[in-house]
């Protein structure tokens, strides 16, 4: 990879770099035409494979990507996943170089990161900040399971879901939305983008398990908590239960508190979205519930979760 020549000012020197980073990725950075007035932004992950945020589409048909040659051309939306807020879309007949990819798992608190955008008439547009917080594995409030949870510092700039976000390197970590944490940038690794990106283009959607109940989080009172022997003091009230789904077939009812999965405690959504992994359809789950003030145990069998449902 080519660095600029030091100029003996490091003031300098950062300044040409960023800049050749912005050359550089913004050639594999397009504009995404899926959504009335302003476009977001997509990275060319793979020859002919665009993918991009998820909740800037509007449609499905119809949709125009603009490359960094000025050229606008038609996109096939492969699928879209909403957990993980991505979407992926196909470019047939153009064979584009994708980006450079590193590892998102690599950043730190306080390392310096450029996002690199597209918009119309714009070309290239960038943003500079630092990486605010890091963490492991994270499930997203949409089901969705994120390798690494890096969190950038503020929000993103308008057009910018979807962006490449790059280390200092040139190397693109993944690509930034602002739809899963409220105020915050958020990426989207690139381990994430490469494992979602190929069940979408497998199969048009990601798999996972279906209980088909809404919910809302509960305290649970002292005496219940004794006399159920339960260990935590917060469960899952069933608000709402899908029309012939796995939870309904199997005799659960609307005001049971959910308490517990396959023995384990159930005290809120990230306990009911981890059970609900891919792997668990079709398998038996064991729960237990709070009836009328007994304790009441039944089994369900994992559904797939249909497409576009508010229950889980």
């Amino acid at each position: 990879m080519e660095t600029s020549t030091s100029s003996g000012n490091p003031l300098q020197d950062l300044s040409d770099n960023l800049a050749d980073i912005v050359e550089r990725v913004g050639q594999r950075v397009v504009a995404v035409h899926g959504r009335h007035h302003l476009p977001s932004t997509g990275v060319i992950w793979r020859h002919g494979v665009v993918v991009t945020a998820a909740h800037t589409l509007r449609r499905q048909d119809g949709i125009n990507v603009t490359l960094a040659d000025g050229r606008t051309v038609a996109a096939v939306l492969a699928g879209q996943d909403t957990g993980t807020d991505l979407a992926v879309l196909k470019l047939d007949g153009l064979d584009l170089d994708p980006v450079e990819s590193g590892d998102a798992r690599s950043l730190k608190s306080g390392h310096l990161v450029l996002a690199v955008a597209r918009a119309d008439g714009l070309g290239a547009s960038a943003d500079f900040g630092v990486v605010g917080a890091v963490g492991g594995p994270w499930r997203t409030w949409r089901g969705g399971q994120l390798d690494a949870f890096v969190r950038l510092d503020g929000g993103l700039r308008a057009g910018f879901s979807g962006a490449a976000l790059t280390d200092m390197r040139g190397q693109v970590m993944g690509i930034c939305t602002s739809a899963l944490a409220r105020g915050a940038g958020i990426l989207i690794p690139t381990a994430t983008v490469a494992r979602i990106t190929d069940e979408l283009l497998a199969k048009g959607h990601v798999s996972r398990g279906y209980l088909g109940v809404g919910t809302q989080t509960v305290n649970l009172s002292e005496a219940w908590m004794k006399k159920m022997t339960l260990s935590s003091d917060r469960g899952l009230l069933i608000v709402s239960l899908a029309a012939n789904g796995p939870a309904e077939k199997a005799g659960v009812l609307i005001g049971d508190v959910l308490v517990e999965l396959d023995g384990e405690p159930c005290k809120d959504i990230d306990d009911l979205h981890a059970a609900l992994s891919a792997e668990r359809i079709g398998q038996p789950l064991k729960i237990g519930l709070i009836r009328g003030g007994e304790r009441h145990e039944c089994t369900v069998i994992l559904g797939e979760r249909p497409q576009r449902n508010s229950c889980r």
